[in-house]
């Protein structure tokens, strides 16, 4: 079994939405944006775009990974992740270049790894050398996810109001 990255569809609706309650359980938001679901793809557009960013923002790509069975069908969505093309000041402290989220249903099964090596191919197709990617200090399973791909920690810092955040670099070959 494999999956890919792809930009939101119509018929996901139910699932992301499945997803995002489940996780918010977590306090994860595994949806970024809220309203119609029409509103929320094209929102999701616009910000892979870098159009109409609000203040803040960098270009994003929000993707589902979508399971791909053994016969080339598509699968269930198993999680998703945002894309950051570029970093501000809050990323290069608090969020890096990419943030991901697994369904607590397949969780454990190398999804999450599979997710973050694709994101860092694709970043690396972009020109970025060197992928920022942090976790909290005590999300064990996050940060052996990140060295998993090649991470290496570069340091932990406080964040007001927040847990301390563990900052890998990952080398992104090309």
């Amino acid at each position: 079994m494999s999956l890919i990255l792809r930009p939101l569809l119509p018929a996901d609706e139910s699932r992301v939405r499945e997803i995002h309650q489940a996780l918010l359980a977590d306090g994860f938001e595994f949806l970024l944006h809220d309203g119609p679901w029409s509103e929320v793809i094209e929102h999701h557009r616009r910000e892979a775009l870098g159009e109409g960013l609000a203040p803040g923002r960098v270009r994003c790509s929000y993707l589902v990974a979508e399971q791909v069975n053994a016969d080339g069908t598509a699968g269930p969505i198993l999680g998703r992740v945002s894309i950051r093309h570029e970093l501000n000041d809050y990323l290069r402290t608090v969020g890096g270049h990419v943030g991901y989220g697994v369904a607590p249903e397949h969780r454990r099964q190398g999804h999450a790894t599979e997710i973050l090596r694709q994101s860092v191919a694709l970043l690396a197709a972009e020109g970025v050398d060197k992928v920022l990617v942090t976790c909290d200090d005590d999300n064990i399973a996050s940060a052996k996810t990140i060295e998993a791909c090649g991470g290496v920690l570069e340091d932990i810092r406080p964040v007001e109001g927040e847990s301390p955040k563990r900052r890998y670099w990952i080398t992104a070959a090309r």
